[in-house]
């Protein structure tokens, strides 16, 4: 957010995408980044909605077996998949009662149904994005099976 101290600018890269990179800026790295557990099973809570369980059980495998999903990251990824419930609810709200529907004064009004769906889908992008779950946030992710380079000259060309 702009405005708020610590907060302004675009977000920093991770330590470990700055280092395979060859750290470009030439800045000192953080050494003491927090380094949490990577998760290797987990069945979806029992809470979450049918089509929210549906999308963690095709969502959490994909994130497990690039390493890349954390303890500490299982609130996005919960989040994420009772976002997608709710935007699957309201679109079928939307499929039933169609775009527009009648308002208390009997006229004419958008389905409330389309605010929650849109509210919905801005909640998946938003924690899907976090979670590296679409093309341009995929390819800043640095998982745990990334091989780094084998060539001895890019180490020569990065000092």
């Amino acid at each position: 957010m702009a405005g708020v101290a610590g907060r302004s600018g675009r977000r920093p890269k991770p330590t470990a995408q700055k280092a395979l990179a060859g750290n470009p800026g030439k800045r000192a790295l953080n050494k003491n980044e927090p380094d949490f557990a990577l998760v290797t099973n987990i069945d979806p809570p029992e809470w979450l909605g049918e089509n929210a369980a549906k999308v963690w059980k095709m969502v959490v495998p994909e994130l497990l077996r690039a390493k890349v999903l954390a303890l500490t990251d299982l609130h996005n990824v919960e989040a994420f998949c009772t976002a997608y419930d709710n935007w699957r609810m309201a679109q079928d709200a939307v499929r039933e009662h169609g775009i527009v529907v009648t308002g208390a004064m009997g006229g004419p009004m958008k389905n409330p149904a389309l605010t929650a769906a849109n509210e919905a889908m801005r909640q998946m992008v938003t924690f899907g994005s976090m979670l590296g779950l679409d093309p341009a946030s995929r390819s800043r992710i640095i998982g745990g099976n990334k091989q780094q380079s084998t060539n001895e000259f890019a180490a020569i060309l990065n000092s």
